[in-house]
């Protein structure tokens, strides 16, 4: 139903080691690294979640405004991406507050391995995301809909400050446990809301 808030919970997606690394800025394969970052990958995976929550909602131009059913917003680039689009899948997603505390605790001791639980939320979360955004892809085209890349607050023109607005739709803290800190940054930091337009094919 268009409007209603859903939650969802994942299994641990494939890791790609080679994103780990990249996310890590280490070049090559780097075959000395991996003994310590399976390390870190055993010691972080069964602590992970993998949760969403999302609803539907429609999306319409209104001058030079967006109105996203929950927000106005001037944005070209948001603009540019929903081309076409008469409605949105707005989502929130999170792998936990596990990575954080690693990356706390393992700081002042390992700045290596501080460093491989950043790249390891960060390859998550955007596993997660990708599994999301694969499945709800899998049920547009079904209807006939296409599903167009996600695009997030921050990216382009789109202001961080809509932020506010994405939480108090979807419920993000009692939903998902996310919650929004200082400067719209969110908590846990490994954790994305995103917009996807939906349109015909």
């Amino acid at each position: 139903m268009m409007g209603t808030v859903f939650t969802k919970f994942y299994d641990a997606p494939p890791i790609d080691l080679s994103e780990i690394l990249r996310y890590a800025g280490v070049r090559g394969e780097a075959p000395e690294l991996l003994p310590m970052l399976n390390e870190c990958i055993d010691e972080i995976m069964d602590r992970l979640v993998y949760k969403v929550c999302y609803c539907e909602l429609p999306v319409s131009v209104c001058g030079e405004a967006l109105d996203l059913g929950f927000a106005r917003i001037l944005s070209k680039d948001l603009k540019k991406n929903l081309s076409g689009c008469d409605s949105i899948v707005l989502f929130a997603a999170t792998v936990g507050i596990e990575p954080d505390r690693l990356i706390t605790r393992y700081k002042a001791v390992s700045a290596t391995r501080a460093l491989f639980f950043q790249a390891i939320g960060a390859e998550r979360i955007e596993a997660l995301c990708d599994a999301f955004s694969r499945e709800i892809a899998e049920q547009k085209t079904k209807k006939g809909r296409v599903l167009c890349p996600r695009f997030s607050p921050g990216y382009g023109d789109l202001p961080l400050e809509l932020q506010g607005d994405i939480f108090k739709v979807l419920d993000c803290p009692r939903k998902i446990g996310l919650t929004l800190i200082d400067s719209f940054l969110m908590s846990p930091s490994k954790s994305v809301t995103a917009i996807m337009g939906v349109r015909q094919e």
